[in-house]
């Protein structure tokens, strides 16, 4: 069921990464007064996450904020993690190297096979058997298999529980679309992305679109793949493909010779958006609340565009909860606030408070859910269509995993800054990656 970090991947971690504000997690139960000045103890745990305020982050403090008043044995702290998942895997290894474990944590569906491969973890179903008997059936009476499925890693076991699924969607500023003399209903294909941006830029001199960068390559892997590449074949790296160097041709063109694409840092591409600097910008639809709640002018989001002929292929976005606690008392913990979480209403608060759409059955359809506000906010309505064009976030197997991404990091930068050309990034970078999976 568990699996332990390696003891050199965890010393090359503590000197390359360090340990910062990491002495909270993994302390000894809180020491509490209640109301009466009584000494009470509660279980502390901690929940990793990486939900920015910009993304969540103020209904992540919400929740955990509603479940420590709801009852006065457990006091739940959330930590958030910068750099996305790939940020809160380096902060477990520098944690679990220091000694400490948190007892919560979200985990990217790019690192689900990285993370069951080198962390301990406790299987959901093995928790609610030993502390939970009673809703032994849990899991199947509130997720559809292809949803639990999610969360297996290569061997089969159930690593962690869905809880945010998202897809990319492209989001509109209709006035500037309307400026441009262009169709407020926006484009369909990639390539029609690449004409009217031209546009754009010569009828309102802004740009025509920012796809965005934040520290993993999600969106990447949606705009490669849906024009027919592969990022993995065999479990092999088989990204630079005919397809994918196209895919990757047509963004740097954007950037570099048209200069209609931005390319900047993921929180600054965002606020450009909102600024109204950028009439289209690609991104996960967890950023509905954000965007929608900030811009000051008629905006829409669309279905992810394709390739000409070709059906477009969405990574699944978000990521799944896994208990991680070291001792009984703080697993048993961590399960009442995880079925805290995903309550019918508490799942609603989720998505309307970020964009995922929920995971669990039940929740779009009912009355205490999101009935009444799918039906006022058709926003959600591209990202619930396209599900049935989503597939896994690819995930590179073994200890190497977050160095593969890192070099994918690293080669969109060289190729969106024009320091290396899209065919030698591409090729020298699958070399790379599949001599690590060797």
């Amino acid at each position: 069921m568990k699996k332990i970090l390696k003891k050199s991947i965890l010393l090359i971690s503590v000197l390359n990464i360090g340990i910062v504000s990491l002495t909270a997690c993994g302390s000894s139960d809180a020491n509490i007064k209640d109301t009466e000045g009584k000494s009470s103890e509660r279980v502390k745990i901690e929940y990793w996450h990486v939900n920015a305020d910009t993304q969540g982050g103020k209904t992540v403090k919400e929740l955990v904020e509603g479940f420590n008043k709801s009852q006065d044995e457990i006091e739940v702290v959330e930590k958030y993690n910068p750099d996305m998942y790939k940020g809160l895997m380096q902060n477990m290894q520098a944690s679990i190297a220091s000694g400490m474990s948190p007892d919560i944590v979200q985990v990217g569906w790019a690192f689900l096979d990285y993370f069951s491969e080198n962390f301990e973890y406790s299987e959901p179903q093995e928790i609610i058997e030993e502390f939970d008997k009673e809703n032994s059936s849990f899991l199947t009476d509130n997720f559809l298999p292809n949803i639990l499925d999610l969360a297996k890693n290569k061997d089969g076991k159930q690593v962690g529980i869905p809880y945010s699924l998202s897809s990319p969607v492209l989001y509109l500023n209709k006035d500037l679309l309307k400026e441009a003399g262009l169709d407020e209903n926006g484009p369909t294909t990639w390539e029609e992305i690449k004409n009217i941006s031209k546009t754009i830029k010569e009828k309102t001199g802004k740009y025509g679109i920012y796809i965005q960068e934040p520290m993993d390559n999600w969106a990447t892997q949606a705009v490669l793949e849906s024009n027919g590449a592969k990022f993995i074949t065999d479990g092999k790296a088989s990204f630079a493909s005919k397809e994918g160097k196209e895919a990757y041709s047509l963004w740097a063109d954007m950037v570099l010779e048209d200069e209609t694409a931005l390319n900047i840092g993921w929180e600054e591409g965002i606020q450009s958006f909102i600024r109204g600097d950028v009439a289209m910008i690609y991104t996960t639809i967890a950023q509905r609340n954000n965007i929608q709640s900030n811009s000051d002018f008629e905006i829409t989001a669309i279905e992810s565009p394709s390739w000409e002929g070709k059906e477009a292929r969405l990574p699944a976005g978000g990521a799944m909860l896994s208990i991680t606690s070291t001792n009984d008392e703080k697993k048993a913990a961590s399960w009442e606030f995880i079925k805290y979480l995903y309550s019918v209403e508490n799942m609603a608060k989720w998505t309307i408070g970020t964009g995922y759409v929920p995971p669990r059955k039940y929740v779009a359809e009912s009355e205490d859910g999101l009935k009444k506000f799918l039906e006022e906010n058709t926003m959600m309505k591209p990202a619930i269509e396209q599900m049935d064009k989503v597939i896994p976030w690819v995930s590179f197997p073994g200890n190497s995993g977050l160095e593969a991404e890192q070099k994918l990091l690293d080669m969109r930068d060289q190729i969106l800054t024009g320091k290396v050309d899209v065919d030698e990034a591409m090729d020298k970078t699958q070399e790379e990656i599949n001599k690590l999976l060797d």
